[in-house]
C-alpha cells in the first residue's frame, strides 16, 4: 500500500522543466506553505480554460478528464455572466431578505425526494460535512461516526478526523469507525449487501459498548477515494437502515457524485435506493465558484436550528446563489445528466474493448461519468501496479490528457470529466490511453 499522501505529484529533480516553470516553482516554494503539492511529474501551467479544454501559456490544449468541479465545462459563459451580473449589483449575506436565495432553495430541494425539504448553505463541501456532523451529533446524542476504510470527507479539523484517506499523520477521532467495502475485500456482489450491513452492525456494537453511541453513517455513495467501488447498486441500504435503527443519522456525501454525475440520477444516493437524513453538497454546485449546502429532513434541521445558530458571511451569499442558480438551470435545460449517461456508456465500451487488447487494464468500474480503472495485470505485485498507474497518468499528461489515480494502493485511474463531454472527447481519451499503455508496457 502506498504511504505517499499524493503519489501523482511533482518531486524536485525527478524531471527536467522549462526555465519558466522552474522559476515559478521556486517562487511558490519561497512563499507558500509546505502543505501544497503540484500534480504530475512535470507540473502543468494553465492560463485559461474553455469547455473540456485547458490551455498552457504556449497555447497547447489539454483535454480535461479529471476535474469534476467545472461539471459544465471550464468558464461556462452563462454561469460566468450570472456571476458577474450579480457581483456588479450587490454581494450580500443571508441575513438580508433576498428573493433569489429563496427561489434557488426551492428549486434545489425540488430535485430531492420529498422527505428532504430543508437546506442550509455553506461555502465548501468540507464545511457541509462539518455542519452535517454537528447536526447528527446534536440530534442523535451520540458521537460515533462510521465511514469507509479510505474515505475522504474534507479538510476542516472535524472532517479530517473522519477521513482516513488523509494518511497516518492526520489523526483520526477515537469516535470514528472504519468499515471495509465488499469490493476491495473480494466479496462477491451477491453477498455485498449482507457483508456491508454486517460491518456496519459490528461498528455500531463497538461504539455502543464503549459508551460512544452512533451519530452518523457518513458515506460518499460513489466511494471515490476507496477506488470507485460502486456496485452492486443498493448494497449500502441494509447498513444505512442499521445505522438509523441505532439512533444515528445517514449522511450522503454528494460532493463528488451529485448534480447528475452518475447519469441516471441527479444524486448518487438514489442509485442505492435510499433516502438519507442529510445530504452534503459542494464542488460542482457553482461550477468553480465556492458554494455548498446541507439538504436534509425537516425534523433534524429544526431540532438543531432551535438551539444553534448557523450562518456565515459568505455561505449563501448572493453571488454564489446566482451562480448556483445558473448551474442548475443549465443542468436541467440542457439535459446534462442524460448526456453524462450516454457518454459513460461510450467510455465504458471503449475501455472494455481496450481491456481485451491490453493486459494492463485489470478492471473497470463506474457510475455515470466517474470511473475507476484498475491498472496492472492479475498477480502483479502491488508496488508495480502502483508505479504502472502513475506511469500511465503521466504519459497521458505528456500527451495532453489529464487524469489521476485513486484507491488504497493508488493503482486505479480516476477518470471524471466535465459532464458536457462529447463523443469526440471520449474517443480522444481512449486513443490517448491506448498510447499510454503501449508506452508504459514497452
Amino acid at each position: 500500500m502506498s504511504t505517499d499522501l499524493m503519489p501523482n505529484r511533482y518531486r524536485p529533480g525527478e524531471s527536467d522543466l522549462p526555465a519558466r516553470e522552474a522559476k515559478l516553482i521556486a517562487r511558490r516554494d519561497a512563499v507558500l506553505g509546505a502543505s501544497y503539492r503540484l500534480q504530475y511529474r512535470r507540473p502543468v501551467h494553465f492560463v485559461r480554460g474553455e469547455g473540456m479544454w485547458l490551455y498552457d501559456p504556449d497555447g497547447r490544449a489539454y483535454l480535461d478528464f479529471y476535474n469534476n468541479v467545472p461539471s459544465l465545462g471550464h468558464c461556462h459563459p452563462e454561469v460566468n455572466a450570472a456571476m458577474a451580473e450579480q457581483a456588479a449589483r450587490i454581494s450580500a449575506n443571508t441575513r438580508y431578505l433576498e428573493p433569489r436565495l429563496v427561489n434557488y432553495a426551492e428549486r434545489l430541494v425540488d430535485t430531492f425526494p420529498e422527505e428532504l425539504d430543508r437546506v442550509v448553505f455553506t461555502c465548501t463541501g468540507s464545511e457541509s460535512n462539518d455542519l452535517a456532523l454537528r447536526i447528527a451529533r446534536f440530534v442523535s446524542g451520540g458521537e460515533g461516526v462510521i465511514v469507509s476504510s479510505y474515505a475522504y470527507h474534507g479538510t476542516s479539523a472535524a472532517v479530517a478526523a473522519v477521513s482516513p484517506n488523509l494518511g497516518d499523520a492526520v489523526k483520526l477521532s477515537p469516535f470514528v469507525r472504519m468499515v471495509p467495502l465488499p469490493g476491495p475485500a473480494g466479496v462477491p456482489e451477491s453477498q455485498a449487501a449482507d457483508f456491508f450491513e454486517a460491518q456496519i452492525r459490528s461498528a455500531i456494537s463497538d461504539l455502543n459498548r464503549r459508551g460512544i453511541g452512533v451519530a452518523a453513517l457518513l458515506i460518499d455513495s460513489i466511494f471515490s477515494s476507496d477506488g470507485v467501488w460502486v456496485d452492486p447498486p443498493g448494497f449500502v441500504a441494509g447498513g444505512a437502515a442499521a445505522a438509523r435503527d441505532a439512533g444515528g443519522l445517514v449522511i450522503a456525501d454528494e460532493v463528488q457524485p451529485g448534480f447528475g454525475r452518475t447519469g441516471a440520477h441527479m444524486w448518487g444516493f438514489e442509485r442505492h435506493g435510499i433516502v438519507p437524513d442529510l445530504v452534503t453538497l459542494g464542488k460542482p454546485m457553482g461550477n468553480g465558484f465556492p458554494i455548498g449546502a446541507v439538504v436534509g429532513r425537516k425534523a433534524p434541521m429544526e431540532r438543531f436550528g432551535a438551539t444553534a445558530r448557523y450562518s456565515n458571511t459568505f455561505a449563501g451569499n448572493t453571488v454564489g446563489i446566482a451562480t448556483a442558480d445558473a448551474v442548475l438551470t443549465i443542468l436541467q435545460r440542457d439535459q446534462i445528466p442524460e448526456n453524462a449517461l450516454a457518454m459513460s456508456l461510450r467510455l465504458r465500451a471503449g475501455l472494455t474493448e481496450m481491456a481485451k487488447q491490453h493486459t494492463g487494464v485489470r478492471a473497470i468500474r463506474n457510475a455515470g461519468l466517474f470511473f475507476g480503472v484498475d491498472i496492472g495485470s492479475e498477480g502483479m505485485p502491488a508496488p508495480r501496479r502502483h508505479a504502472m498507474a502513475l506511469d500511465v497518468v503521466n504519459a497521458m499528461r505528456d500527451d495532453g490528457v489529464l487524469i489521476s489515480t485513486t484507491g488504497a494502493n493508488e493503482d486505479a485511474l480516476k477518470v471524471r470529466p466535465p459532464l458536457v463531454c462529447k463523443a469526440e472527447h471520449v474517443d480522444l481519451f481512449i486513443t490517448a490511453m491506448k498510447r499510454a499503455l503501449i508506452k508504459v508496457a514497452g
